[in-house]
């Protein structure tokens, strides 16, 4: 027999070494992570959610220290038990003197092994544990839904909020006995319990009782699986086309499921009498008894019934269950009070009627007036172009739509804010001083109404009617500054800024240029945001967070100073909310004279009965975002609500989340959780309320769901015969989804203009159109659905065949080709839907022309029109409505008066529209000149005016007058200039 081999120790000098790295690494480490967790307390602390920052950080220090020590005490608890029983003495085999050093290896040390092995399975066990602080507080936290499952009849709050705790405590519990399986396997195999090759008996009475223990706690714990099993099937996907529990998984594995929590239960039974009877052949039997029912029960009979019952007649014996698969789907994505109307029910394509089009566009007042001119997504590089002013600032790639009410008008515009553009830094003002405490914020709130150009020899600018520094216009700015943006970052990470200054100090952050000068005007920071870094402790926290010295070196850094961090909207509402998904989209709106990021928050679940699941960011997708380059997770989920709205002071960074979904019992629980921290919808102020916006995101997933789900019927569902599709983007040469776009229009039968996101949507595999979908902005009517259903017989031109209509016009291939030269190139702007009255859909689409030089920006130049296959393109709106319909149908859009100014050098004019003024006549002899030229003026306005009135009413005998006095207006004006009287200006 050989002697056990001894295992080598380590030097004194080794183990201090040793030690001495560890210490180090361990020390590093923790001063790394409570920096990091201080510096996020500071910024609760600073907005005002340090009940969020203590809520998360004590239930993930909950579930951490719960599931830490009681899978690895549990563990190291087993372990013990195997040793504390090993066999006193065992015999002398060749295994057990291979097994011999392992044992004295092992003796000495025991004790610290066992720690060893408890502490690293407790901290696998805590860190996945600690990630689902969401389930343990929506369990804790559970409101019922009031709607019950059709299948188990229990309310919908067990499968969102409990079942997934439940679920959750079953895997823990399979992971605490299995590791305490092995530990225990391993711990009787290494001193003598279990002897693999050694003659006799191969088990210890004591080895053979704690495995029987753990062997039936493990099959308890999968008889109680079973069980839960069974509400798991209102998620099966065993329908193929539709989600939620099929024929099969209701009469075939429904009852298996329910046989084996027996037959596990038996099972589980026969391994804890083991304890007593010592022998393994009856748990044994029952084992193999209860893999071949799983076989057998739970996997052959439902794919024979599947194969042989339902396949037959899918469509009858799903009917029931695809019925409640709509019905929930809907209901899960907020698709249950959807308005279907039949459009366009009398019209055959493109037979259309287009003098009953021509009297409605005549009468219309809401719709062509709002037609939008301007694409947000194209005119980034104009607003650049002329509203930069400093290559200090920016504008992002994709601007934003929002409406405003001017003078008791509301229409739409394409706004944007100057932003401090962090990456647009020249070389030599990229220095930490520059970077981080003089270019700390942008400046000014640009706006342009979306229906407006104004026109020049290249082509149509945007009317600017809020611009420049500081912000001057028709909407009111009294606070410009932009220190919270979409732009304030390098390389996709935060951008701080160090601001503030002792009293009397000299200003030293830029702020705008000088009005009429070089020079600039410079600016400190007196609001509320950012964090106070006065004291040396403060300033020596950041610069370890940060790798900085100059946190504790430069003199910019002093007793009044602030830390302005985590500055872009979306982060800061997500760092606020973690319990929410934030919409890809923040937009900035003036409200009460200050620039404010408005955001939309969803609350999500995976776990909603009978609802298809999702990807969340694949959904919300299209040509502008990109295939997987969206702003929202790649998550599963089936339900989905806009239950927060919420909003960002440009200037302070104060975070406000109100409650927007009342009703939403997802929100109800984490308002709950959260107390405090969502506040009432009626808190929200009534301009707020007036800039909400139906969000982008939400609606891209809303319109794929229901190019499945609104049909009503389930043979017809299952068919897939009136299937629906997102119509590719026809301005792009992929197939990216055309994106959904923001319109101030009428609904059919309504008077009034709302703010609305339509989108079209297809035949399934054809590009004529199939329906219009349209959700409401508008305060009134917010959340409103309406899909215009076309008819399916009729081939209505869909997006993509609408733009080969006008690449294929003859005048417009022609200028295609003269506009893509080698200095310039054609960019189609959005193709925009319009339902006009009852019976067609007007496509309007502008096109812009932009150079290839390096400051070179899109100019409008022609505007695209498209009704019932008739096209129409021309310089303006205008014009190419009276192309498709006659003279005179384009009196209703804004630019049929021409009322468009040339831009001067530097910045345009905005267009002005003279008053009406009562009909005068010319002075009688012995009046001076002047009052004769201010006569004629005045006359030929109200002359002006008169023709106006005539062409919109229609009545071609007053047009006949209005024309006649307009001449006698002219010749008299004439006269009046022969006279001697200057021309008067403006």
């Amino acid at each position: 027999m050989r002697p056990p081999v001894s295992v080598p120790t380590l030097s004194r000098r080794a183990k201090v070494v040793i030690g001495s790295i560890a210490v180090l690494l361990v020390l590093f480490t923790a001063i790394g992570t409570l920096t990091n967790v201080y510096v996020d307390y500071l910024w609760f602390d600073e907005t005002g959610y340090t009940e969020v920052f203590w809520t998360e950080l004590q239930t993930r220090a909950l579930l951490f220290a719960v599931a830490g020590v009681a899978t690895g005490g549990l563990t190291a608890l087993a372990i013990h038990l195997a040793y504390r029983f090993r066999p006193a003495f065992r015999p002398m085999s060749l295994e057990q003197q291979n097994l011999e050093r392992y044992r004295q290896s092992l003796e000495p040390r025991r004790t610290l092994v066992l720690t060893a092995v408890a502490v690293v399975v407790g901290l696998f066990a805590g860190f996945t544990a600690q990630g689902s602080w969401e389930t343990w507080l929506t369990f804790r936290n559970a409101v019922p839904f009031g709607q019950v499952d059709p299948q188990f009849g229990l309310d919908l709050s067990f499968f969102v909020f409990e079942y997934p705790f439940y679920r959750l405590l079953v895997s823990f519990g399979f992971a605490i006995v299995l590791l305490s399986l092995i530990g225990s396997l391993l711990t009787h195999y290494v001193f003598g319990g279990l002897r693999l090759q050694t003659p006799g008996q191969k088990l210890t009475g004591a080895a053979m009782v704690q495995l029987s223990v753990l062997l039936g706690l493990f099959v308890a714990l999968k008889a109680i699986a079973y069980w839960l099993d069974r509400y798991s099937l209102v998620y099966s996907d065993r329908g193929g086309l539709f989600s939620g529990a099929s024929y099969t998984d209701v009469n075939a594995l429904l009852p298996a499921k329910t046989i084996l929590v027996f037959a596990a239960a038996f099972c589980a039974v026969a391994f804890f009498a083991n304890v007593v009877v010592r022998n393994f052949r009856l748990p044994a039997a029952a084992l193999v008894l209860l893999l071949l029912s799983s076989l057998v029960i739970g996997v052959a009979y439902p794919a024979i019934v599947q194969q042989f019952v339902v396949r037959p007649s899918a469509d009858q014996r799903e009917s029931a269950y695809i019925e409640r698969a709509i019905a929930s789907t809907r209901q899960a994505y907020g698709l249950g009070e959807v308005d279907y109307v039949d459009f366009a029910q009398e019209t055959t394509g493109d037979d259309v009627d287009t003098d009953a089009a021509l009297a409605q566009l005549r009468a219309d007042d809401a719709t062509i007036p709002n037609a939008r001119l301007l694409d947000p997504n194209v005119l980034a590089g104009t607003f650049t172009a002329r509203q930069q002013i400093r290559n200090v600032y920016g504008f992002p790639e994709k601007l934003d739509i929002d409406r405003y009410t001017i003078d008791g008008e509301t229409r739409d515009y394409v706004v944007a804010v100057r932003e401090l553009d962090s990456g647009s830094l020249s070389e030599n003002q990229d220095t930490w001083i520059n970077r981080h405490t003089v270019y700390t914020h942008g400046n000014g709130f640009v706006a342009a109404p979306a229906n407006q150009v104004v026109t020049g020899q290249e082509g149509g600018e945007p009317n600017f009617t809020s611009r420049d520094l500081p912000t001057t216009g028709d909407i009111t700015v009294e606070q410009g500054r932009i220190y919270y943006g979409e732009l304030i970052q390098d390389g996709g990470q935060d951008v701080y800024s160090v601001v503030g200054a002792p009293e009397g100090a000299e200003p030293r952050e830029f702020d705008r240029p000088e009005d009429g000068s070089d020079g600039e005007v410079n600016n400190t920071y007196d609001g509320e945001g950012g964090v106070a870094i006065g004291s040396f402790f403060r300033q020596l926290t950041f610069a370890i967070h940060y790798r900085e010295r100059n946190f504790l070196l430069s003199g910019a850094v002093n007793d009044a100073s602030k830390v302005l961090y985590v500055r872009d909207p979306r982060e800061r509402v997500e760092k606020a909310a973690p319990f929410l998904e934030v919409d890809g989209d923040p937009y900035p709106a003036v409200i009460d004279g200050r620039v404010t990021w408005v955001l939309d928050g969803y609350t999500t679940s995976d776990a909603y009965p009978y609802s298809e699941r999702m990807e969340l960011g694949e959904a919300a997708a299209d040509a502008l975002t990109g295939t997987g380059t969206t702003a929202l997770p790649n998550d599963q989920f089936n339900y989905i609500r806009n239950s927060v709205k919420a909003t960002v002071d440009a200037y302070t960074g104060e975070v406000d989340l109100y409650e927007w979904d009342e009703n939403d019992p997802v929100l109800k629980a984490y308002t709950a959780a959260f107390p405090g921290v969502v506040q009432p919808r009626g808190d929200m102020s009534d301009e707020l309320v007036s800039h909400v916006r139906y969000p982008e995101d939400l609606f891209k997933l809303q319109r794929d769901v229901l190019t499945r789900y609104h049909v009503s019927n389930p043979t017809d569902f299952y068919n897939q015969n009136d299937r629906w599709a997102v119509p590719a983007d026809p301005t792009v040469d992929t197939e990216e989804a055309q994106p959904p776009y923001y319109i101030l229009a009428a609904r059919p039968d309504e008077a009034e203009p709302t703010f609305q996101l339509t989108s079209a949507l297809n035949a399934f595999r054809r590009q004529n159109l199939s329906a219009f979908i349209s959700a409401s902005s508008d305060p009134e009517s917010y959340g409103e659905i309406q899909v215009l259903r076309l008819p399916g017989n009729t081939p209505f031109r869909g997006p993509q065949q609408v733009q080969q209509s006008f690449n294929t016009d003859d005048e417009v291939a022609q200028d295609l080709t003269l506009f893509n030269s080698r200095n310039s190139q054609a960019v189609f702007g959005n193709l925009l839907t319009l339902p006009i009255g009852g019976n067609g859909l007007l496509y309007v689409q502008p096109l812009y022309v932009e150079g290839t030089g390096e400051n070179s920006f899109p100019l409008l130049r022609k505007v695209l029109v498209n009704y019932g296959g008739r096209v129409g393109y021309a310089d303006t709106l205008s014009e190419a409505l009276d192309q498709v319909f006659g003279a005179g149908a384009g009196e209703a859009a804004t630019d049929s008066d021409d009322a468009g100014t040339t831009p001067d050098t530097e910045e345009p004019t905005p267009p002005t529209t003279p008053a009406p003024a009562e009909p005068t006549t010319p002075p009688a002899d012995g009046g001076t000149p002047a009052e004769g030229l201010d006569a004629a003026v005045a006359e030929l306005d109200a002359a002006l005016q008169a023709l106006a009135d005539a062409q919109r009413s229609g009545d071609f005998a007053a047009q006949g007058e209005a024309l006649a006095r307009l001449q006698a207006a002219v010749e008299a004006y004439e006269a009046a200039q022969a006279g001697g009287a200057a021309t008067p200006t403006g």
